[in-house]
């Protein structure tokens, strides 16, 4: 005899796991032909996208934008210096916190990459249409904003 699940919704959190599977289908190979990882990707486009700032970024920042923990985010930006992605220093301000910035050869890699995501993307508006890629975005950001705890902006928050 059959116990029929007690589940009314579908499966968010999975059906979100497939969606970015299925979006980073496009992306890996070129990460991986850059030797790249998931991860150390994550951490570029963060840096890429604070490149203006001259400080670099705090580590933290990093971590939460990059959705990294503290540990991986070491080994992580460890590997990265090796190679020559990013440099790390003494934050001016707080000589306890680190700051992290891509070097010249990882927002060349920056550049690079995102003329082959954007493209992916721009098939994806085509595929979609721009209103629904559009609201599909907003409702990320909503969802994200509703589960943030006690109404933190969670792409914000500082430590």
């Amino acid at each position: 005899m059959s116990k029929t699940t007690p589940f009314v919704h579908r499966n968010l959190p999975r059906l979100l796991l497939e969606a970015r599977e299925a979006v980073m289908q496009h992306t890996r190979p070129s990460l991986r032909e850059h030797g790249l990882s998931d991860q150390q990707w994550r951490v570029l486009r963060v840096l890429g996208e604070h490149a203006a700032d001259p400080l670099g970024v705090e580590t933290g920042r990093v971590a939460r934008e990059a959705l990294l923990l503290g540990p991986s985010l070491t080994g992580v930006l460890a590997r990265m210096e090796r190679d020559g992605l990013i440099a790390r220093n003494r934050c001016p301000q707080d000589a306890r916190r680190t700051v992290v910035r891509a070097t010249p050869a990882g927002l060349a890699l920056v550049a690079t990459l995102s003329t082959t995501i954007e493209a992916h993307y721009a098939w994806m508006e085509e595929q979609l249409g721009k209103a629904p890629l559009a609201r599909l975005y907003a409702l990320l950001d909503q969802v994200i904003a509703l589960e943030a705890p006690d109404g933190v902006d969670a792409s914000t928050a500082e430590e």
